[in-house]
């Protein structure tokens, strides 16, 4: 049936449910051309001021997932397991996380994402490693799966044709941060790509898209009764993102925290936030293992070495990874008075690091490797005066302006305050 684009944003606007034939036909058009970008920017701020039901929601992830093609894993053995996140500022989880469960036999087959603003992309980190390639044929990513267990690469374009027009419309016209818009975005990619598991990393906090818990539990329910509606095993978890994840932001500054904490290192808290999500992401595959028995991968060398073979198999290098940042430009924020650092804002400070050359304001943008902030302390830690909090880095001047967002980033006060990484897990 052939319907009119007009009479369908009309129909939405005035809070009326789509049928799921309608949304099919929407999204083809959208994705063959025939429905223009003028009358779909109409249509994504009608759904940003009505919402939609949840059976909408799951018509429109799947006409989607239809207008391009679905990877096909099944040469692969046993449950393939993937991951996302919605973003956040440090989050070098996937580089730690995806080998450390590899090591336990389990396959993990990933499309990443690059970066834009504030949060990081696991792509460009990826390709701060010298020779590092993040583009691989279907057969090829296949085939290293086979062979080593493990690839991340990026998302290829024969997938969701729909989901790239729209996500580049929906950010030139303020129609970013609606639930079913995002879940549909998420879930399309994540079932086109082929996993039989996943396990969804909802941000939530000052440097997320979901600035509240409550938006973030319904976004993730909502992600979670997708995969589950396809057959997908899925798991979400709420995740802390009040302050930037572990000590280190920027790409290549990202890779050596990561490569530290594959070798063992790392601070208690950060590698048990990591062992909880393997955890997760191995009981998705029908592996239950405690916390010391995945922390001792991290401390044995077994999910280094997978990382290592990725690396190699993906035609990086593997050695000098955890050296100093080369930044032409240094600088140090020392604390002002003595007390516990109550706030790191992961906004401000995902900001300042894009300034230094971090990140993209625009998707043509370039990225400095070397560039990056390290946060010396943590919330809840005690410093005084004159302590150093953080590094800067840069191969431009870092200003004084710069200097002064920096410190109006973090917070002290005379009590210690607590910070937890998992806030809630959604199954």
């Amino acid at each position: 049936m052939t319907y009119r684009m007009v009479d369908l944003i009309q129909k939405k606007r005035d809070g009326k449910a789509f049928a799921k034939e309608e949304i099919e036909w929407m999204i083809s058009g959208y994705a063959k051309g025939t429905v223009p970008d003028y009358q779909m920017s109409a249509l994504a701020m009608a759904i940003y001021f009505q919402g939609m039901t949840t059976e909408e929601t799951a018509a429109l992830t799947m006409a989607m997932v239809a207008t391009g093609k679905q990877l096909d894993l099944s040469a692969i053995p046993g449950v393939k397991v993937d991951k996302h996140s919605t973003g956040g500022v440090g989050d070098k989880v996937t580089l730690i996380l995806a080998p450390l469960v590899a090591s336990f036999g389990v396959p993990v087959a990933k499309m990443s994402g690059r970066g834009l603003g504030h949060t990081g992309g696991t792509l460009d980190k990826l390709e701060s490693i010298p020779g590092f390639k993040i583009e691989k044929t279907e057969e090829d990513f296949i085939r290293q799966v086979q062979e080593t267990g493990l690839a991340v690469i990026g998302q290829s374009d024969d997938l969701v044709k729909a989901d790239k027009l729209l996500y580049a419309l929906r950010d030139v016209t303020a129609t970013v941060d609606i639930i079913p818009l995002i879940a549909s975005s998420v879930m399309s990619k994540k079932i086109a790509a082929g996993a039989d598991a996943i396990l969804l990393d909802v941000t939530v906090g000052d440097g997320a898209f979901m600035k509240n818990i409550e938006d973030a539990r319904v976004l993730a329910r909502t992600m979670v009764d997708l995969g589950k509606s396809v057959g997908r095993q899925t798991i979400a978890v709420l995740t802390n993102m009040s302050q930037p994840l572990g000590h280190a932001v920027g790409n290549r500054n990202e890779i050596t925290e990561a490569v530290n904490t594959l070798d063992g290192k790392g601070s208690p808290a950060f590698r048990e936030f990591i062992a909880e999500l393997a955890q997760l992401m191995l009981s998705l595959a029908g592996q239950e293992k405690s916390i010391p028995e995945i922390l001792e991968h991290l401390d044995n060398g077994k999910a280094r070495a997978k990382f290592d073979e990725m690396v190699l198999a993906q035609g990086g290098r593997t050695d000098g990874l955890t050296e100093a940042l080369k930044a032409d430009y240094q600088a140090e924020v020392k604390a002002e008075a003595d007390g516990f650092i109550s706030a790191e804002k992961a906004m401000a400070i995902g900001v300042l690091a894009m300034k230094l050359g971090a990140g993209r304001a625009t998707k043509a943008d370039s990225i400095d490797f070397e560039a990056g902030i390290y946060l010396e302390k943590k919330v809840g830690d005690l410093v005084q005066t004159g302590d150093v909090i953080a590094r800067l880095y840069s191969n431009k001047p870092i200003t004084d302006e710069l200097m002064a967002e920096a410190k109006a980033a973090i917070e002290l006060s005379d009590e210690a305050s607590s910070h937890k990484e998992i806030l809630e897990v959604i199954r």
